[in-house]
């Protein structure tokens, strides 16, 4: 019997690439990726924790596998969510360009999609080669406080700009909360506040 070919019209699955270093991941972070699934601009989106920001301090991260710990404590059972490592066995630090074409060998049946604020949008000139990644990838940008939004789309038109709510919650706000014995845990997944507690992380 003939195995049933693939179509090749259907549209490939919309994978959302959201990079960070997830220091600790919030419920801001999970609550932007639910926005994006919830109003179907991406099938599904997949957390990318990266070892080394190129434009953050590398003292400022706890190790990286404590970090992916907490972001799969934060999505289980969440189907239509993923955690990758996939920069951990790559050259550091890490960069956008270099992670998608991986992903896009590794999964070419997929469409990859990157999503980044409006700060990071602001300075995009200074990611590696990112005429490229204009030209490659389709970018969606959500707004943060503090950051033009709409000059965003004078500079890059190729960018698709969001109108999601702001999620006004950094990692940096809480791990300064948690230094200062101050409670967090309305900003995080039950699981991931009892896994700092318990491993006594950010102190």
């Amino acid at each position: 019997m003939e195995q049933p070919q693939q179509d090749n019209n259907l549209p490939k699955k919309r994978i959302g690439i959201y990079s960070g270093s997830f220091n600790p991941i919030h419920l801001g972070h999970q609550k932007l990726a639910e926005y994006l699934i919830d109003n179907q601009l991406v099938d599904e989106v997949w957390f990318v924790v990266s070892p080394c920001n190129p434009l953050k301090k590398k003292e400022e991260l706890i190790d990286e596998y404590l970090r992916l710990d907490m972001l799969m404590l934060a999505i289980h059972k969440r189907e239509h969510f993923k955690a990758s490592d996939i920069e951990f066995t790559m050259p550091v630090p890490s960069y956008s360009i270099d992670t998608l074409h991986e992903l896009t060998i590794l999964y070419p049946d997929f469409q990859f999609v990157l999503l980044i604020g409006s700060d990071n949008a602001l300075v995009f000139d200074q990611w590696k080669n990112y005429t490229q990644l204009l030209n490659e990838y389709p970018i969606l940008v959500y707004p943060r406080h503090g950051y033009d939004f709409e000059l965003v789309s004078g500079i890059y038109p190729q960018m698709q700009l969001l109108d999601s709510p702001y999620f006004d919650i950094s990692s940096t706000q809480i791990r300064h909360s948690i230094a200062q014995k101050k409670d967090v845990s309305q900003w995080l997944h039950p699981s991931v506040y009892q896994f700092i507690i318990e491993n006594n992380l950010y102190q």
